[in-house]
């Protein structure tokens, strides 16, 4: 099968990216071709392709998320939510090569589509969901506590926000006032970042702060968790890592073999509370596939306003 695809030739950024035509073979035992309908487009795509240093990865594939329909599926082969057969809509997560017309998978890494997401929307699902639902288990939040989360209006904070929502737990989240009624739409409370943060957060919760979740790692945010949570293993930063590292409290990673395992085992459920219209991912806009470099380049400008696909 003929597919159109995008790779990194080399490890210097968007410059290196290359819009190439391939061959993919037909899927094998355990595995699953994907018709792509829509690709997750996400900062850490491009950070992937500049952290490399191996030249034998190269051309590296890029993309670890997408949508679409099963075109074809290997012999025995189930797909992770069970059944599959060519033809059904589904998505996949932690795969590489998604910014593609077409891509072959392992099985265990898809999952039926639920009808209630459109393809951009089931695209840009187990990423942040995964990592939000990471954030809460490495904090060990628990019911009736509440939590400062910064960057509330992100994909990640918006995750946050739904999952915290549906255990009880309040979340204080930071964000420009212009997204206020975002953060209040999924059952946050808004504080405006900048000077004064600390004392505003105080203001907005009598009873404390019991851990801190940052998915924006600024000094402002850091500093701020500091000075409010006093335990610093429920300090938990998915940016910040050098601060985390210096100051004792808990930086996250999607390959750390405990965040690794979690992560997979929480897929299901994540797509099951989309199914049922618990979690919803708002996307602010969708580029052709041709035009990734454009896409990524929006994504890590900041403040993209939800999450962004790419529609080939």
């Amino acid at each position: 099968m003929q597919v159109r695809r995008w790779v990194a030739t080399g490890f210097g950024g968007l410059d290196d990216f290359a819009f190439i035509d391939d061959d993919l073979g037909p899927p094998g035992p355990g595995e699953v071709t994907i018709g792509v309908r829509a690709a997750g487009v996400n900062p850490a795509d491009l950070k992937h392709a500049q952290r490399g240093t191996d030249p034998s990865q190269l051309p590296l594939p890029i993309g670890y998320e997408v949508s679409g329909q099963i075109l074809a599926i290997g012999p025995d082969t189930e797909i992770a939510s069970g059944g599959g057969a060519v033809g059904d809509a589904v998505l996949a997560f932690r795969v590489q090569g998604g910014y593609a017309t077409a891509l072959t998978v392992p099985a265990e890494k898809v999952f039926a589509k639920p009808a209630s997401l459109d393809e951009p929307s089931a695209a840009n699902l187990l990423l942040a969901g995964c990592t939000a639902a990471d954030m809460l288990r490495a904090a060990r939040v628990e019911r009736d506590e509440t939590v400062l989360l910064h960057a509330a209006s992100g994909a990640v904070g918006v995750a946050v926000l739904q999952l915290a929502r549906l255990r009880g737990i309040t979340v204080i989240g930071t964000a420009r006032p212009e997204n206020f009624e975002r953060i209040r739409e999924f059952g946050g409370v808004p504080v405006q970042y900048g000077p004064g943060l600390a004392d505003r957060v105080r203001a907005a919760t009598p009873r404390g702060i019991a851990a801190a979740l940052d998915a924006v790692g600024t000094d402002e945010a850091v500093d701020t968790s500091l000075e409010l949570v006093a335990d610093r293993s429920r300090i938990v930063t998915v940016v910040a890592a050098q601060r985390a590292s210096a100051e004792g409290f808990i930086a996250l990673g999607g390959g750390q073999p405990e965040s690794l395992e979690f992560r997979d085992a929480v897929r299901s459920s994540l797509v099951r509370l989309a199914a049922a219209g618990d979690l919803v991912v708002p996307v602010a806009r969708t580029f052709p596939l041709a035009d990734a470099r454009a896409a990524l380049e929006f994504v890590s400008g900041g403040h993209p306003g939800g999450k962004v696909a790419l529609i080939p």
